[in-house]
């Protein structure tokens, strides 16, 4: 149960974070802070799949950074050409979204990881079907359930530990340039 304590806690916290966080402005900005997020997001839902498949104690170091690359390479182009320009015009759809940074970031968060969810397992998917892990299997039914333990980790992981760990270090990376004062 909140607190009053743990609310103003709380509201501290995203004002903090509201403040630290600087959002890619320019293209190359938006370049590096997808490469930060796909990086984070790869190492740990691929890991967490392959350990939920069994295939991680079976894979040798090499295959893994294979498996990173490629997996890293399909991320990053669906998160840029396909799941990123959709999620940014459904989240700014939203006049709730443009009212304020953080109501931005979480909507913004919630979509990606919607749309990187349904299409990173299909190709998880796809990859065990050619890998021959499927047999007896329903695809189908393969999918919605991968669907749904990813969702399961992606957001909690994206919204409370990557999302404001990447916004921080960004942040830092390209820091807004301070106000001038005018004489």
């Amino acid at each position: 149960m909140f607190t009053y304590v743990s609310v103003a806690r709380l509201s501290i916290m995203i004002q903090v974070t509201e403040r630290m966080s600087v959002l890619p402005v320019s293209k190359k900005q938006q370049v590096i802070f997808g490469l930060m997020m796909c990086t984070g997001m790869v190492v740990v839902m691929m890991t967490f799949n392959l350990w939920h498949t069994g295939m991680l104690s079976q894979m040798s170091v090499p295959q893994l950074l294979l498996q990173f690359v490629i997996c890293f390479a399909i991320a990053f182009l669906v998160e840029s050409f396909i799941v990123g320009p959709i999620a940014r015009k459904i989240t700014f759809s939203f006049s709730f979204a443009r009212s304020s940074k953080i109501k931005g970031v979480v909507t913004m968060s919630f979509f990606m990881v919607i749309g990187m969810v349904l299409l990173m397992s299909l190709y998880g998917i796809i990859t065990a079907y050619t890998a021959g892990q499927l047999e007896g299997d329903s695809v189908i039914n393969a999918y919605l359930h991968t669907i749904v333990r990813n969702f399961g980790l992606a957001l909690p992981y994206q919204l409370i530990v990557l999302g404001p760990l990447v916004r921080y270090v960004f942040g830092k990376l390209f820091k807004e340039p301070a106000a001038v004062a005018s004489v």
